[in-house]
């Protein structure tokens, strides 16, 4: 049986391919959209009804059409140095760039407003440097350490964040949202609605909760029944639009057709031997390579970040303080992903949920903060029984791929695998 692609994937792609080509019609007609990075209060500009383009969204999309390559030799042309979080930086020189014919879809209008949280050392100044060529406001929201490392935070998160995250920092994150409001409602001309807030942030809740449900159902199958490059986009897609009515019944759409799945017994390898998790953004530029190892070792990419950290990384239940509950779910949303010893603890547990054999680590090496915790989720993975294989690559600088090179110690990592099941 040949593996068949869910419906909803293409139904995802296909809606926010449709929603990118609108945002320029909508411009045109006087409405505004904000440009942020990924971790910050998307929930602000949705709640006023203000469109949002995620650059790392935008960043993948400039990596699948190959364009990545012209993107960062133009950057080095302008005087950027090669050393750029290249994720964060590839749609702001792209920006810079201003060439249609080089963008996707023709690219961008300039927008409105742009949003960053200082997680990173260049952020702030390639935002300065949009915000200047789009004559647009800049919100540069803080990132500061916390007092105590806890490693259960996927636990503690969803309750008891105040203690979780510590009362001085989600002030100065509130406080920060707070004023993030203000300039949205300058710029819109609508007053910021809390009752709405609310209900809305309770959509969100249920959407999570939601992909926690297909999360756990992926991950107790007996074969996986669905790629990660399929994940991605059901999951992804209705989180930049998290909490609008699309989203939630895309989410649940996604839910029923992973259960059918399963019940129906599919899977993406009949004869599965090797499950595999990916750790790091998605290799945006050759997502095939997602598929390379199942016809000749029935070895399947089981796991990524994005369906499980759903529900782990957004569910903050409110307790009637909506904009709160807000500042904790951001306040160290990039941390726990890519940072010891939040990303490592939660990775190990991660391969334990979905009986990893496997792992893959892409290892960025200019973005520092996406590669700093290589080396201790390496350890503890293997401490945990897991093989490990690194591959240094950037998720969407094509122009130092070996893709040969990598599938080859893939490979035998797999081989590796086998040869240990063998000898039990």
């Amino acid at each position: 049986m040949s593996y068949e692609p869910l419906p909803t994937s293409a139904e995802a792609m296909g809606y926010q391919r449709d929603w990118t080509r609108s945002l320029r019609a909508r411009i045109e007609d006087g409405a505004q959209f904000a440009f942020v990075n990924a971790d910050t209060p998307h929930e602000i500009f949705h709640a006023m009804d203000m469109p949002v383009v995620v650059n790392q969204w935008w960043s993948s999309v400039i990596a699948a059409k190959q364009l990545s390559t012209h993107t960062l030799d133009r950057g080095a042309e302008m005087g950027f140095h090669d050393n750029l979080a290249k994720y964060s930086a590839l749609p702001i020189i792209s920006a810079l760039d201003d060439n249609p014919d080089m963008q996707p879809w023709g690219g961008l209008p300039d927008p409105a407003i742009l949003c960053a949280r200082q997680s990173a050392d260049d952020q702030q100044r390639l935002f300065q440097l949009y915000a200047e060529k789009a004559g647009a406001r800049l919100a540069l929201l803080h990132a500061p350490a916390p007092a105590e490392n806890l490693n259960d935070w996927w636990v503690r998160a969803r309750d008891d964040w105040e203690a979780l995250y510590g009362t001085a920092r989600l002030d100065l994150m509130q406080a920060q949202i707070d004023d993030l409001i203000g300039q949205v409602e300058e710029i819109t001309g609508r007053a910021f609605d809390h009752a709405g807030f609310g209900a809305y942030m309770e959509q969100i809740e249920r959407q999570e909760l939601i992909f926690e449900d297909v999360n756990l159902m992926i991950a107790g199958a007996e074969r996986m029944p669905v790629r990660i490059g399929e994940q991605i986009p059901n999951v992804m897609i209705p989180q930049w639009h998290r909490g609008s009515d699309w989203a939630v019944a895309h989410a649940e759409r996604f839910r029923d057709a992973v259960g059918e799945r399963i019940e129906a017994g599919g899977a993406v390898v009949e004869d599965e031997r090797v499950r595999m998790m990916w750790i790091g953004a998605g290799l945006w530029f050759d997502t095939k390579f997602y598929t390379a190892f199942e016809e000749e070792f029935g070895a399947v990419f089981a796991w990524s970040m994005y369906l499980p950290f759903a529900a782990d990384g957004y569910v903050r239940r409110a307790k009637g303080d909506y904009l709160r509950a807000l500042a904790a779910r951001v306040v160290t949303m990039n941390e726990q992903l890519h940072q010891a010893p939040w990303a490592n603890a939660w990775l190990a547990k991660q391969a334990r949920d979905y009986r990893i054999d496997l792992a893959v680590i892409l290892v960025p090496e200019a973005d520092r903060q996406s590669g700093y915790a290589t080396n201790f989720i390496a350890e503890d993975l293997r401490d945990a029984g897991v093989e490990v294989v690194e591959i240094h690559a950037d998720m969407v600088d094509a122009r130092r791929w070996d893709g040969g090179r990598a599938k080859a110690d893939v490979a035998a990592g797999i081989r590796r695998v086998i040869a240990r099941e063998h000898e039990r």
